[in-house]
């Protein structure tokens, strides 16, 4: 008998880098990992980007360790989404916030952080950032990989 599938939202601001590179390297890990009951998907707080590809430097520092981030299209959390997802992680405090407020004071879906420490925003900053975020999502993501191996 298979396990039901459980679904795992990350979400950022605008979608085009922190949170799908979160969505691309845990996905690639728990696949790596034989786990086949979780689907992962990505969005952010703000509609700015939606419909937009992965931001290029976020594309490029993931196809430089194997990873495939070409399929992403960004998108805008929904509040109706916490029905049906069984985890949201956000990328920093600002995003956690702004979700449990989404949610309300009945939120039944656990809300937390991708990793222990805020994932800082690579977006105005020089393309190494994308480099520093992806080693922090690559460590986090393998904490994610233990927990939802239980």
């Amino acid at each position: 008998m298979s396990n039901p599938v459980r679904h795992v939202e990350v979400v950022c601001t605008g979608n085009i880098c922190r949170s799908p590179v979160g969505e691309v390297v845990l996905r690639a890990k728990l696949a790596d990992a034989g786990i086949d009951d979780v689907v992962v998907t990505s969005s952010g707080t703000s509609g700015w980007h939606i419909g937009d590809p992965m931001d290029s430097r976020a594309a490029a520092a993931l196809a430089r360790r194997g990873y495939d981030g070409s399929a992403h299209q960004a998108q805008e959390f929904r509040s109706s989404w916490f029905a049906d997802r069984d985890l949201v992680l956000a990328m920093d405090s600002g995003h956690l916030t702004a979700l449990q407020r989404r949610g309300g004071s009945d939120l039944a879906v656990p809300v937390e952080l991708f990793d222990d420490a805020d994932v800082p925003d690579p977006y105005y900053g020089e393309d190494e950032g994308f480099d520093d975020v992806l080693d922090q999502i690559e460590k986090a993501a393998d904490r994610w990989v233990d927990r939802l191996s239980r």
